[in-house]
C-alpha cells in the first residue's frame, strides 16, 4: 500500500468516523486503560463487522501477534510520553512541555495509523463472511473478550450502540 493509499485507507476513515461518534472516545479509553484493549485492534474488528465478517478468538490472537511488537515498542511508549508531558515535567515551563506534547501526539497518531495499515493488509484473509453487520460487531467484541479477558460491559454497550446507530461505512468491494 502506498503512503497516499494509507493516508486515505478505508479502515483509517472508518476509525476516524467511528471514534468521533458521541461517547465512543471515552469508552475506548476506558477499555484501553482498564481492560488492556488495543483500540486499533478493536476498531479493526468493528471494521470487519461493517461487511458482516466475524472473527474467532484464535484469529484475534493471530492479529494481535502481528501488531504486538509495534504496539508495545512504539505506540505505547509514545502514549506514555504524551501523558507524562500533560502535567509538565520538573521546572520546565508548562508551555514548553505542552509544545512537545503536541508533537508527540502527532507522532503517536502516525504510529497508530501504521499499526492500522498492518492490520488492514491482513483484512482479505481474516474473518468469516455472512453475519449481519450488527451481529458481527457483537460477536467480534465477544471474541475479543474471550482473547483478553472480561471487558467493562457499559463501554462495550456504548460501542455496540454507536455502531448500530451509525450508518454503515462505504467499504471497498
Amino acid at each position: 500500500m502506498s503512503e497516499s493509499e494509507t493516508r486515505d485507507s478505508p479502515f483509517w476513515r472508518f476509525s476516524l468516523r467511528f471514534y468521533a461518534l458521541p461517547d465512543v472516545a471515552p469508552a475506548c479509553l476506558v477499555l484501553q486503560d482498564e481492560a488492556g484493549v488495543d483500540v486499533n485492534l478493536m476498531l479493526f474488528l468493528l471494521y470487519l463487522a461493517e461487511s458482516g465478517r466475524t472473527v474467532t478468538r484464535e484469529e484475534i490472537a493471530g492479529l494481535d501477534a502481528e501488531v504486538k511488537e509495534w504496539r508495545t515498542k512504539i505506540v505505547e511508549p509514545l502514549r506514555a510520553l504524551r501523558r507524562k508531558l500533560k502535567a509538565g515535567v520538573g521546572d520546565v515551563p508548562l508551555a514548553t512541555s505542552e509544545a512537545l506534547r503536541t508533537l508527540v501526539k502527532k507522532v503517536e497518531l502516525e504510529s497508530e495509523r501504521a499499526e492500522q495499515t498492518g492490520l488492514e493488509q491482513l483484512a482479505p484473509n481474516i474473518g468469516t463472511p455472512g453475519a449481519g453487520r450488527d451481529g458481527a460487531a457483537a460477536r467480534n467484541l465477544a471474541a475479543l473478550a474471550a482473547f483478553i479477558g472480561p471487558l467493562p460491559d457499559k463501554e462495550v454497550q456504548i460501542l455496540l450502540r454507536a455502531f448500530t446507530d451509525a450508518p454503515p461505512s462505504p467499504l471497498p468491494a
